[in-house]
C-alpha cells in the first residue's frame, strides 16, 4: 500500500506537467511560427520479487517472473514539426516557409538564434529586424527611398527606387536546417539554439539542394497547435489525474481498515 500512495503520486505529478504542457499550447495558439509540444512518459523502476528467468527448480526457471511498478515520470517534451497555417498579412517583410527550414537571428551577444516566424519590420537605420530589434543573418539592410520591396521564393530581395526603371538587388535571404529540430532549445521570444542534439545548421538557399523550403513574401506561419486536440489531451490529462487521487484515497482507507485492526 506505501507502493500504491508513491506510484499514484507519480503519476499526478506526471499529468499535472502534462496539464502545464497543453496550457502552453493553448496560450501560443496565435504566436507565429509557434511548435506544438507533447509531453512523453517512460516507466520508472520495478522492485523485482522474482527476477525472470530465475532459477524456479533445479532443472527449470520463471518464464515471467513477478515485478511491481513504482510509477512513471515525464521524460522529454516533443516539439512536432509540423507545417502552420499560412495567414495573408500584405506586409513585404511578413515572410513564411513552406516546408522546412528556419530564419537564423543575431543575438545581441553574437550568437545565432533560429526561428520559424518571419514578422520582419524594418529599423531606423534601415535594417531588417525582428520585433525586438535583432537583425537577421546574413543581415539585409534596405535604401530608406525604397518605394516597393520584392522577396523571391529563393530568400532574392530587390527594390525599386525613384528614378530607375529596374530593380536592384539588395541582399539575400539564406535558411538553416537541422539533423534532429526536435533537439532545438527554446529560450522563448520565438528563439530557438542550436545543442548537440539537434546538431549544427546547415544553411542554403530558399529552396536548394539542401531540403529546405521556399519562401512565401506577405504571409506569416501560424501555429501548429490543434485546439480539438489540445482538448482531448486535457481531458484525457483530468481523467488520468482523477484515476490516480482515486488510487490513493483507496489507499488511505485501506491503511484505516488496517489500524482499526488494533482497536
Amino acid at each position: 500500500m506505501f507502493r500504491a500512495l508513491y506510484t499514484a503520486a507519480s503519476g499526478m505529478n506526471a499529468q499535472q506537467m502534462n496539464l502545464d504542457n497543453v496550457a502552453n499550447n493553448l496560450a501560443n495558439t496565435s504566436t507565429a511560427g509557434f511548435r506544438r509540444r507533447r509531453i512523453q512518459f517512460t516507466d520508472l523502476l520495478y522492485q523485482n520479487m522474482v527476477m525472470p528467468g530465475s532459477a524456479a527448480t533445479q532443472q527449470t526457471t520463471n518464464a515471467a517472473g513477478l515485478q511491481v511498478g513504482l510509477g512513471t515520470k515525464p521524460g522529454a517534451s516533443e516539439v512536432l514539426q509540423l507545417q502552420g497555417d499560412f495567414n495573408q498579412t500584405g506586409n513585404p517583410l511578413d515572410l513564411a516557409i513552406q516546408g522546412q527550414g528556419f530564419f537564423q537571428i543575431t543575438m545581441p551577444d553574437g550568437q545565432i538564434a533560429y526561428t520559424r516566424s518571419g514578422t520582419f519590420h524594418m529599423d531606423a537605420q534601415g535594417n531588417v529586424v525582428t520585433a525586438d530589434g535583432n537583425p537577421i543573418e546574413p543581415a539585409v539592410t534596405l535604401p530608406p527611398d525604397a518605394l516597393t520591396v520584392t522577396i523571391g521564393s529563393d530568400g532574392t530581395i530587390s527594390v525599386t527606387q525613384p528614378g530607375q526603371t529596374q530593380a536592384t538587388q539588395v541582399g539575400n535571404i539564406q535558411l538553416a536546417t537541422f539533423p534532429n529540430p526536435g533537439g532545438l532549445n527554446s529560450v522563448g521570444n520565438n528563439l530557438m539554439l542550436a545543442t548537440t542534439a539537434s546538431g549544427d545548421p546547415i544553411v542554403g538557399t530558399p529552396g536548394g539542394s539542401e531540403g529546405l523550403g521556399t519562401l512565401q513574401q506577405g504571409f506569416v506561419e501560424q501555429s501548429n497547435v490543434d485546439v480539438v486536440q489540445e482538448f482531448v489531451d486535457m481531458i484525457l490529462s483530468q481523467r488520468s489525474y482523477e484515476s490516480n487521487s482515486r488510487v490513493v484515497k483507496a489507499a488511505d482507507e485501506m491503511f484505516q481498515d488496517l489500524n482499526s485492526l488494533t482497536r
